[in-house]
């Protein structure tokens, strides 16, 4: 009902080979629901999961219908899903609608994270409802068009493992190599080859989830891709004051999904699709076994390797010692006692004159004890302050998606007014540079940030 365009990503345009003139057409929304025969067949995903450490068998796309496949001329492809457009057979209780509130995070947080240099499901455009949607209230609909490689998940492989369906596990595992893993497709084990680029692949992006201060919250194995990059967002969070334990959905009550858990979740989340992949290994169980073993040691390793990696770049180092890590680590425990706020730290530390970082610890003479440590490390490394700051600004945002920033543009939408959306949208686009017409963002939440709940209907 009332469906209307809110906004378009020009960007997810261009990186489609789609003709941005496009949407400018009157009859574009009814191009998305298929009125001009133009989209032939729909249809939502099957798929299990392990949801805060439980087994589901079924799950599924219960708000969200696939409505096409867009191949580039470079043959890479992206799968356009329509998230919030009404029930499907996965809807369970579910009214398949999603609202503004959560549709304008989604929409945002995507567009974040991909210019934050992590890999993301983004979307080509938001689109607004007069649909009435009942959650804790009453709300306004939404929907975002989902733009992604494809939306397979961990749990598109477990769906089938656990009804003992091994033929469609290979069938599946095949149409990946096939589609999107062509490189590995003449392996010699090209099913192990395929879990290990997945192992890859996650481990860079949880690592660069922590170097950035970014909580998923739902990391269940129906939210993990098997492209390795994030998807389904819901009550995530950005890390306002460093605190290892942050748990950002008010529905985590054990924690599972804590900030500091996220490493040892997608160890665990890898476990999962290993199990589901061990029929394609090996014809004998204990070797099939031994041979996902192996893989998934790799993983504790390759997301130390590239957390340290990213640590090092914001701290301005370029030569790997050993002790860099207890450096990182040191300084992470001051910030955590002194509830540092983490982005504000090391933007304003990728400055030339680094010692007004004081001014933000309350225990000065232990940041004064680091920072001695710190500038003996830095003074073997072969580049000048101005350098050094130059790349530290490249890798150090000055602007990230705050929840209080997320929360006015909501407030503001709900209203009918979107010029806070279309300013926020394009601050998050460029979120390494000063941007002077921005600086309010890039200061110290407000007090009332700390009040903002966010759930899994968020």
């Amino acid at each position: 009902q009332g469906t209307h365009l809110i906004h378009v990503n020009r960007q997810v345009f261009d990186l489609l080979e789609l003709d941005y003139q496009e949407a400018q057409r009157p009859d574009f929304i009814d191009w998305l629901y298929g009125k001009h025969n133009s989209i032939k067949q729909t249809f939502a995903m099957c798929y299990a999961g392990h949801q805060f450490g439980h087994f589901v068998p079924r799950l599924g796309d219960g708000r969200a219908i696939m409505l096409a496949q867009i191949e580039r001329d470079d043959g890479k492809l992206f799968d356009l899903q329509l998230k919030g457009a009404g029930q499907t057979i996965y809807s369970r209780d579910g009214d398949g609608r999603a609202v503004l509130r959560s549709s304008i995070r989604e929409y945002l947080c995507g567009e974040a994270m991909h210019h934050l240099g992590i890999a993301s499901s983004r979307a080509l455009c938001l689109l607004g409802s007069n649909t009435e949607v009942y959650r804790e209230s009453i709300e306004s609909g939404a929907m975002v068009l989902r733009v992604a490689p494809s939306h397979i998940r961990f749990g598109s492989f477990e769906y089938f493992y656990y009804q003992g369906k091994y033929a469609q596990i290979k069938q599946l595992a095949d149409f990946c190599l096939q589609h999107y893993f062509i490189d590995l497709q003449h392996e010699e084990e090209p099913y192990m080859a395929l879990l290990q680029r997945i192992i890859e692949d996650t481990a860079k992006m949880i690592a660069q989830w922590q170097a950035v201060g970014f909580a998923h919250g739902v990391m269940n194995t129906d939210n993990m891709s098997i492209h390795g990059i994030t998807l389904d967002y819901g009550p995530y969070g950005f890390l306002d004051a460093y605190q290892p334990g942050f748990i950002c959905n008010h529905s985590d009550h054990s924690g599972r999904y804590a900030f500091d858990q996220q490493p040892n979740v997608a160890y665990f989340n890898l476990s999962c699709l290993a199990q589901a992949l061990l029929p394609l290994f090996d014809e004998q169980p204990e070797k099939s076994v031994a041979k996902a073993k192996q893989l998934l040691d790799l993983y504790p390793q390759r997301y130390s390797f590239y957390y340290a990696q990213q640590m090092r770049a914001k701290l301005g180092l370029y030569d790997e010692e050993k002790q860099d890590q207890q450096l990182t680590d040191e300084l992470l425990a001051l910030m955590a006692k002194d509830k540092v706020d983490y982005t504000i730290f090391f933007r304003q530390f990728s400055q030339v004159e680094q010692q007004n970082c004081r001014d933000l610890f309350i225990d000065r003479q232990g940041f004064d004890a680091w920072m001695q440590n710190y500038q003996k490390r830095v003074q073997r490394e072969k580049i000048s302050p101005e350098q050094r700051s130059l790349q530290m600004k490249q890798v150090n945002p000055k602007y990230i998606l705050r929840n209080y920033i997320a929360q006015q543009v909501i407030e503001k939408a709900e209203q009918g007014d979107y010029s806070e959306l279309h300013r926020v949208f394009a601050m998050l686009q460029q979120p390494y540079e000063e941007q002077p017409e921005n600086e309010y963002y890039a200061g110290f939440p407000p007090d009332w940030a700390s009040e903002i709940s966010v759930s899994c209907s968020s």
